[in-house]
């Protein structure tokens, strides 16, 4: 069993940077592939980003891909996702997901979900 918690989130302006984080508990949190994940209202859950559970690979949406960086610490039961260049498209609620294939981009496959962080970018 893995508990997943989010931090880091707040408010922006368009061209700003951001740091979340995901702190995990639970003892197999290191032999799970990670996501990020973020739904903004009225939207459906959106896949933004995944590393595997030995961090050698990561994955991005078309969205995000060169401005986004996910990372991991298994030996802290950590994982972070650095947010540069910030748009308003970005505000939503992040969250941090374990527990699901690398690469899967449908919510509903990953097993294991912190309750989210809300992250707003004004213009």
């Amino acid at each position: 069993q893995v508990q997943l918690a989010e931090s880091g989130g707040g408010l922006v302006q368009a061209g700003g940077s951001l740091r979340i984080s995901c702190a995990a508990s639970g003892r197999t949190f290191s032999s799970h592939n990670m996501a990020w994940f973020r739904q903004a209202p009225g939207k459906e859950r959106e896949y933004v980003a995944a590393i595997t559970w030995s961090g050698g690979n990561t994955n991005y949406a078309g969205s995000v891909k060169g401005r986004f960086t996910i990372s991991r610490d298994n030996a802290k039961n950590t994982g972070d996702l650095q947010m540069n260049s910030l748009k308003p498209e970005d505000t939503a609620v992040y969250y941090c997901a374990a527990g699901g294939s690398f690469g899967s981009v449908v919510a509903g496959r990953w097993r294991y979900w912190g309750q989210g962080t809300q992250v707003t970018v004004s213009s």
